[in-house]
């Protein structure tokens, strides 16, 4: 595996393939989600000229005035073997000089209506960072298609969206949570909890599962008896008692909530009922440790 710093050099090697390479964007400090990510490229290329590359780079422009940069683990040597050992052919890791040789004020904003919500509402700016710093990552590696984790689940649809609407000619290609045999999603931040917090921390998921039964009960009701008057009291009862379970056990619930997949706005009655594809979404600190999590029901 290669190990590259610098754009030039970068393009350089991407050019002597005949195939556009396979992407897997991160932030480093690696786990399983990360190198699955690395195999599912593997597979989906397989037979093609076709290198697979990732980036370790930690994204100033996403992180709060009061959130974790300076302290979030760099761990490059042990990356990179990571790395290695799962299949990847070339390691990007450019230093913010190299990124950002002047300050950014070109910047991605992604629309209200997607950015402003869950995740937006609680980390404002966020999306706009991730977005462009995804977005100078396309144009320098030129991806034919790029590998994000579904724990991430509107971050995913935040990149699909601008990749449509820029008409980037990338596939951006879903990979399932990646979790711990007792059903933790598998997070770089998992690293700062105790381990008498990891095994609170599977409250989280535990929460979310209650979420797909009260779902899955309403929908085995005979047709009829499953009619709601007021959908809407009924999400707030369930996403009420949730984030209520949660702050007893002592956890500072962001939310925990239920939502369309296609767009993350509250279903319907009739769609709660029906068969709307929908998922159950929560963030929420653990002590120190803001964790996410998602279900699709």
């Amino acid at each position: 595996m290669r190990v590259i710093h610098r754009i030039s050099e970068l393009r350089e090697a991407l050019a002597s393939h005949r195939e556009a390479p396979a992407f897997v964007p991160t932030m480093g400090n690696l786990h399983e989600g990360h190198l699955d990510l690395i195999r599912l490229a593997k597979r989906r290329m397989a037979g093609l000229d076709s290198p697979i590359v990732a980036s370790v780079f930690v994204n100033r422009l996403q992180f709060g005035p009061n959130e974790d940069f300076d302290r979030y683990p760099r761990t490059m040597e042990r990356d990179a073997q990571l790395l290695e050992a799962a299949g990847c052919d070339t390691l990007f890791a450019p230093d913010e000089a190299e990124l950002y040789p002047e300050p950014q004020g070109y910047k991605v904003v992604p629309p209200d209506v997607l950015a402003n919500l869950l995740e937006g509402e609680f980390r404002p700016g966020f999306f706009t960072g991730v977005c462009t710093v995804v977005h100078k990552l396309f144009n320098i590696v030129q991806p034919r298609a790029a590998f994000f984790g579904k724990k991430d689940y509107q971050q995913l649809m935040i990149i699909r969206t601008m990749v449509r609407q820029m008409a980037l000619p990338i596939e951006i290609v879903p990979g399932n949570t990646t979790r711990s045999p007792e059903g933790l999603a598998l997070s770089s931040r998992n690293g700062y909890l105790s381990d008498a917090e990891k095994t609170e921390a599977l409250a989280l998921i535990r929460s979310l599962r209650r979420i797909q039964e009260q779902v899955h009960q309403l929908r085995t009701l005979e047709p009829g008896a499953a009619s709601l008057a007021d959908g809407a009291a009924w999400l707030a009862q369930i996403e009420s008692e949730a984030k209520s379970g949660l702050a007893q056990r002592g956890w500072a619930p962001d939310y925990v909530t239920l939502r369309r997949q296609h767009d993350l706005l509250p279903p319907t009655a009739e769609q709660l009922t029906g068969q709307e594809p929908l998922v159950a979404l929560a963030a929420a600190k653990l002590g120190t440790t803001r964790l996410i999590d998602n279900l699709e029901i």
